[in-house]
């Protein structure tokens, strides 16, 4: 038999039992409640972004080994190796390559049909008519030194005629398609060609490109006068004039030729105009020049 004196304790046990139980179970309640959870879940976040700022940040001090390492094992873990990403890259940009050739194709295949707009139907070239037609449409007359421009830009072999290639070469450089766009390219090709780098060869096409015969060297001495107004008039406007008196006058040229013709350009590149004061006759200057110099000192007085 349990004593009197044991009751008030087993009492006081049972009590203390039931107090933990309830104490266990409020708890249990209390953290399973949905604003609990969701503090719960925002400790958790906050944890994991920290935890990545500081490896991302240890990172930047780790020897190169190391962070090879953490690099494999990132790889590892994602399933995403490398050669996976390049396998996508290439994907992407053989997709912009077939887009981009479909676009090209389209392009060439309206430059073509503008070409067959002004070519003769038994030749298969644009003709002197053609091009006329062709200035026509773009509003400018057929003497503009943007014709020859245009016709540097397509590389033309021979005068007053345009291939279907020299046609292609010209107006997909200049990326147009169609009349408008063409008359729009004409203005930045002209900034284009009066770049130095680029005049003295558009300067040196000029020339070859009015050598219309076979094994033709030289240029008439009236074909040259309209050839330096036309290509350097608007540059040179002083020299050019003086220029084409002085050839009209004299007898002793009926014909420029080609060194000829690159040497005025270099003259009226370097030397002071209308004074002469560095123009010395004892440098490799063609005797036609010298003979200008000369003309123009009598003529000064």
């Amino acid at each position: 038999m349990a004593k009197a004196g044991d009751r008030p304790k087993k009492k006081e046990e049972e009590k203390r039992r039931e107090r933990r139980s309830v104490s266990s179970k409020s708890f249990l309640e209390q953290e399973t409640t949905p604003s609990n959870l969701k503090k719960l879940s925002l400790s958790l976040s906050l944890f994991f972004s920290l935890w990545r700022k500081y490896l991302s940040v240890s990172q930047l001090f780790l020897p190169g080994a190391a962070k090879r390492r953490m690099r494999r094992s990132s790889t590892k873990k994602t399933g995403q190796p490398a050669s996976a990403a390049a396998s996508l890259n290439s994907s992407a940009s053989d997709l912009f390559r077939s887009a981009s050739s479909k676009a090209t194709s389209k392009e060439l295949e309206r430059i073509d049909q503008l070409f067959y707009t002004f070519a003769d139907g038994s030749s298969g070239l644009i003709d002197p008519e053609g091009i006329e037609t062709l200035c026509s449409d773009m509003e400018v007359d057929h003497t503009d030194v943007r014709i020859l421009m245009l016709a540097w830009k397509m590389r033309a072999e021979r005068q007053g005629y345009f291939t279907l290639d020299e046609w292609r070469r010209g107006l997909k450089s200049l990326r147009a398609d169609n009349i408008t766009k063409l008359k729009k390219a004409l203005p930045e090709l002209e900034k284009e060609v009066r770049r130095p780098s680029n005049f003295v060869d558009f300067h040196a096409y000029s020339f070859r490109y009015c050598l219309t015969e076979e094994k033709q060297k030289s240029i008439d001495i009236e074909s040259i006068c309209e050839l330096l107004d036309l290509v350097l008039g608007s540059l040179y406007r002083a020299q050019v004039d003086y220029f084409i008196e002085y050839l009209k006058a004299q007898t002793d040229y009926k014909v420029i030729n080609m060194d000829q013709w690159m040497g005025f350009l270099r003259f009226c590149n370097e030397i002071s105009f209308p004074d002469f004061s560095n123009y010395n006759p004892e440098l490799a200057w063609p005797l036609i020049l010298d003979n200008f110099v000369e003309w123009m000192r009598e003529k000064q007085g």
